[in-house]
């Protein structure tokens, strides 16, 4: 049977919808049960401000929903709760540029949120939003009993106001210069070249988006949550949930614990703006709850609308784990601050058990960005045409659960290919196709097993066994590549026993072999349900066989017999044209231009300039050329010896100029930092590193992502300048929102990174 038997075109399945296990009565009031695991689960409330691309989505909801539906395969009792955060600036924001009121931005965005999450199958017990009388009420009697019991304090601070709208600005409300990089866009909270959290009193040259008028400093009055009194109870806490039976990531391990091995300060928990909850005391009529408070407990308020008996899950820690899901930015708000809310509150509370944050998925190489169209964002999965299941498979596979990784059309194609449609789909399709037509569509009897049939069925007993330890350790990345493994052990199987070249000399023996494989498409159903749930709805027609709940062992649960329903292929080929159209649709329109010629060297020599202490004398191989360059690195890399053997990048469009009289053809780029000490009782130092394309050979070209190379000849350094290349905070030199990286791939396919040395971050290039 040819192995190419399910690469033609699948049914459409690009409309998605509500895939999952037929147990499930979404809608149906879900309590908690006595004698049960009662688990409860959140994914992180997306903001309703913007529309979520595929790193939020694998980020919290997507991750969530796996677990969610390993736990139901498994028999607990799960309640799945997640949606929209719809109080705060971002909102107001949002609506004065699209003209609308806040409640019309709510319910046009919360629309969009619930119809992507409805097409990637995302099986909410319930999807509901924060602007609820219920988050109000809620909300208000954690304030006030926090405020009882001592755990507030009213703080005087200063904030800009707005003389022309009069009324004090959050921080969203204005923008000015960072006072890290100097961009000239921050938002009063963050700062999106740089990625610093800022304060709005911090900006350079600040302007209310609003009228863009320069604020003043005014007094205004705020509650703060007393964080330094709750800090010892918050990290007994933490200390208790974050050891076994409690599984916290590592990463949220560490979040938690630099914030907690500093001293806690009050934090302000209300803001001068009209969309929010009202605080509920006198003389703050004008002021709402932050949305750093009220947001986490739209968990609880969700839960509220799901049922009136919410208290049976969120008042009961001795019978319900909570477990959380988030991306790596949020776990402070739900590790520090909303515990510290509940325990401030003095009720007996259900706190997080376990919590599983990501890192950050990148865009082919760079940010996800719907301003610049670089990324795909989920309103526009459906017009691909690429079905539900291929989308979760790829992020799940590429689900960043200790680093960054990066979503890539190149590999989306290949993973389809080889993966799914390879090794699943032609095990599935071949199995079912030759039973109907071998076996007129009934399952044959397996007569006899071989002791290669006994090895086999132990083999997928192992991942099996393994794929149970890494899902309950929440390690979803890892329990995929262990069910993919029963498919490429199922593979495997087939090969060594050649079935169909049975059929004509031992039928008996090729039923057998089909019987086993019918019956490993059975257990690929159930453990494959978690991720690709649209796939084992399809194989389970196909099968007309409807297994609900993950065995502790493979068994041979299929009735000899048993009548097979229509076989079709579920997945189908992705063309190379068909991806590079997918890359070009989803990317920016144009590349833009950059005029500098930054090369990879290999510096081979270095001596110290006779005539000045603080040059040297460079020597290095550009490949199909070698250059003098004079540099200042003395002071910086007192040891020429260190510089020796490195590769550089070099700016080698630079008009060649000479420096006491030595002659140097080019420059060799690095970043500058300026460090200012803690104590402010030393000056400032200015911290300079090379940058260093480590696996780049001598010669290659150096560019932006994005850009194509226009070099213009004679280049000065003030023409260079002007560009504003720079290093952020993990090292990376930067054009704009770009890395600068060679043009080359390394032998693993990824690309290589133009990184400051030394350490340098946050910085210039020059």
């Amino acid at each position: 049977m040819s192995a190419s038997s399910s690469s033609s075109s699948s049914s459409s399945r690009d409309k998605g919808g509500k895939a999952g296990q037929a147990s499930r009565s979404p809608g149906r009031e879900i309590l908690p049960v006595e004698g049960k695991r009662n688990i409860l689960i959140t994914s992180a409330l997306p903001y309703v401000n913007n529309v979520p691309h595929l790193g939020n989505i694998i980020g919290s909801t997507l991750s969530a929903d796996v677990y969610a539906r390993y736990c139901r395969l498994r028999g607990d009792n799960v309640l799945f709760i997640c949606g929209t955060d719809e109080y705060g600036t971002a909102t107001e924001a949002r609506a004065l540029v699209e003209k609308l009121t806040p409640r019309e931005i709510c319910d046009k965005y919360n629309a969009i949120h619930t119809d992507i999450y409805e097409w990637f199958g995302l099986s909410f017990d319930k999807f509901g939003r924060t602007s609820t009388p219920e988050q109000t009420q809620i909300a208000q009697h954690i304030f006030k009993k926090c405020h009882e019991n001592g755990e507030l304090k009213e703080q005087s601070m200063e904030q800009l106001y707005c003389e022309g709208c009069k009324k004090f600005l959050a921080d969203r409300f204005v923008e000015g210069n960072c006072p890290h990089c100097n961009f000239d866009a921050a938002r009063g909270d963050q700062c999106d070249q740089c990625g610093k959290l800022l304060d709005p009193t911090e900006l350079k040259n600040p302007r209310c988006i609003t009228d863009n008028s320069t604020p003043v400093l005014r007094t205004t009055t705020h509650m703060f949550l007393d964080l330094s009194s709750l800090q010892e109870r918050v990290r007994s806490f933490v200390n208790q949930s974050s050891t076994p039976p409690g599984m916290w990531s590592a990463n949220a391990i560490q979040i938690t614990n630099k914030w907690l091995n500093d001293p806690l300060l009050p934090r302000c928990i209300t803001r001068d703006l009209k969309w929010g909850i009202p605080v509920p005391l006198p003389g703050y009529e004008d002021k709402v709850l932050y949305v750093w408070f009220d947001a986490p407990i739209g968990y609880i308020s969700i839960t509220a609308t799901h049922t009136p008996q919410w208290e049976k899950w969120w008042k009961n820690p001795d019978q319900v784990d909570l477990i959380q899901f988030m991306g790596k930015d949020n776990v402070p708000f739900h590790t520090v601050v909303f515990p510290a809310s509940l325990i401030g509150s003095g009720e007996n509370w259900t706190k997080l058990r376990h919590i599983s944050t990501t890192e950050y998925l990148t865009y082919q190489g760079g940010k996800f960005s719907k301003g610049r169209n670089n990324g795909v964002f989920g309103n526009q999965v459906r017009e691909t045409g690429i079905p539900p299941e291929v989308w979760r498979y790829y992020l799940l596979v590429n689900r960043p659960e200790v680093g960054d990784s990066d979503f890539s059309w190149s590999d989306f194609g290949q993973k389809n290919n080889t993966e799914l449609l390879n090794a699943l789909g032609n095990l599935v399709n071949r199995t079912l196709k030759f039973i109907v037509d071998k076996f007129d569509g009934r399952i044959p009897p397996a007569s006899s097993l071989r002791d290669s049939d006994q090895a086999f069925i132990e083999s997928v007993n192992r991942e099996l066994t393994a794929y149970t330890e890494a899902f309950d350790q929440i390690h979803i990345k890892e329990a995929l590549r262990l069910a993919m493994g029963v498919a490429l052990l199922g593979n495997k199987y087939m090969q060594d026993n050649k079935a169909w070249e049975l059929i004509d000399s031992d039928k008996e023996r090729s039923g057998t072999v089909l019987n086993v494989l019918a019956n490993l498409v059975v257990l690929l159903v159930i453990i494959l349900e978690p991720f690709i749930p649209t796939f084992s709805d399809l194989v389970r027609d196909q099968l007309r066989y409807d297994p609900q709940t993950l065995p502790k062992k493979f068994d041979l649960v299929l009735e000899a017999g048993h009548e097979v329903g229509v076989v079709e292929p579920i997945f189908r080929r992705l063309s190379v044209e068909e991806i590079e159209d997918y890359r070009k649709r989803f990317s920016p329109p144009e590349e833009e231009a950059f005029p500098a010629d930054i090369r990879s060297g290999r510096v081979l020599a270095v001596e110290n300039h006779k005539e000045s202490d603080h040059l040297y004398v460079l020597q290095i191989d550009l490949g199909k050329e070698k250059r003098q360059i004079v540099s200042g690195l003395r002071a910086h890399y007192p040891d020429s010896n260190d510089l020796v053997g490195k590769n550089v990048a070099v700016l080698c469009n630079l008009k060649a100029a000479k420096f006491r009289g030595v002659m140097s053809q080019g420059m060799i780029l690095t970043g500058e930092q300026v460090v200012t000490p803690a104590s402010g009782e030393t000056p400032a130092v200015m911290k300079v590193g090379v940058l260093r394309a480590a696996a780049a050979v001598p010669g290659t070209i150096i560019v932006p992502t994005g850009c194509k190379l226009e070099v213009k000849q004679k280049y000065d350094t003030k023409e260079f300048a002007r560009l504003e290349l720079r290093v952020n905070e993990t090292g990376h030199a930067m054009f704009k929102s770009r890395r600068l990286e060679p043009s080359n791939s390394l032998p693993s396919g990824e690309k290589d990174s133009l990184v400051a040395d030394q350490g340098v971050t946050n910085g210039l290039v020059k």
